[in-house]
C-alpha cells in the first residue's frame, strides 16, 4: 500500500488500558452514592470506540445527563493523571513497529478520547517523537470521522490510511472515504476493512 500518512485510533489499537481505566475510575465511581460501586474491565468492553456522553449513559443510566458528564469528567481527570505517571499496556513490538513506520511515513493519532488522554500516552511511554499531529472530540467537539478529516486536511495528506480496532473506527474511515486497517487484536468486530492485523507489527508487511 502506497500512503503518505497513517492514522492511528488509540484504545485497542496502540495500548491496553482497560486495568488502569477500571482502577481509577472505579475509585472515583466509589465516591458517589450510585447503584453501581465499580467499573470493571467487563463493564468497559462496551465503551470502547464511543464518545463519553454515550459512555456515561452506558455506565450511569437513569441519572441526569449532567451529573453523568460530572462524574465522567471527574473520572477522566484522573484516569489522565494515573496513566501519565504509570503507562499501560503497549501491544507488542509497538515502539519498534512505530520507530520503523516513522522513517517513511507521518504518523498520526485520532481517538476518541477526552482533552488530555493522547497526551497522558505520550508523556507515560516518551512516544510522542513519532507523531506529527492527534486529535481527539475533548479537544475539538467532533465526531472521529471529522477529527480524521481535520487532522488529512492540516497535514495535506494526499493517500492516509486509518487503523483501528471497532465498528465505530471502520464507520468513521468510510465517512472520510480512506482506506481502513482492522486491528483484529483489539477490543471490537468489524464488518468491513481493506486489510486486517493479527499484530501491530505486521503492519510492516502491509505498508
Amino acid at each position: 500500500m502506497k500512503v503518505d500518512g497513517i492514522i492511528f485510533d488509540l484504545d485497542g489499537t496502540l495500548w491496553d488500558s482497560t486495568k488502569e481505566v477500571s482502577k481509577t475510575w472505579t475509585s472515583i465511581v466509589s465516591k458517589y452514592n450510585l447503584k453501581r460501586k465499580e467499573v470493571s474491565i467487563e463493564d468497559l468492553k462496551p465503551c470502547m470506540g464511543k464518545l463519553l456522553d454515550e459512555i456515561a449513559e452506558i455506565l450511569f443510566p437513569g441519572i441526569e445527563s449532567k451529573v453523568q458528564m460530572k462524574i465522567i469528567n471527574e473520572c477522566c481527570e484522573y484516569e489522565n493523571e494515573y496513566l501519565s505517571k504509570h503507562g499501560a499496556t503497549l501491544y507488542d513490538k509497538l515502539e519498534e513497529t512505530l520507530r520503523e513506520l516513522y522513517k517513511n511515513h507521518k504518523l498520526f493519532i485520532v481517538s476518541n478520547c477526552g482533552n488530555g488522554y493522547i497526551e497522558s500516552f505520550f508523556e507515560s511511554h516518551k512516544l510522542d517523537k513519532y507523531f506529527s499531529d492527534y486529535e481527539c472530540p475533548g479537544r475539538t467537539g467532533l465526531t472521529k470521522g471529522e477529527n480524521i478529516k481535520l487532522v488529512i486536511k492540516r497535514n495535506n495528506l494526499k493517500n492516509p490510511i486509518y487503523v483501528g480496532d471497532t465498528q465505530g473506527d471502520a464507520n468513521a474511515a468510510k465517512f472520510v472515504g480512506v482506506p481502513f486497517i482492522f486491528a483484529e487484536y483489539g477490543f471490537g468486530e468489524v464488518e468491513e476493512y481493506n486489510e486486517s492485523i493479527k499484530s501491530f507489527n505486521e503492519l510492516l508487511k502491509l505498508i
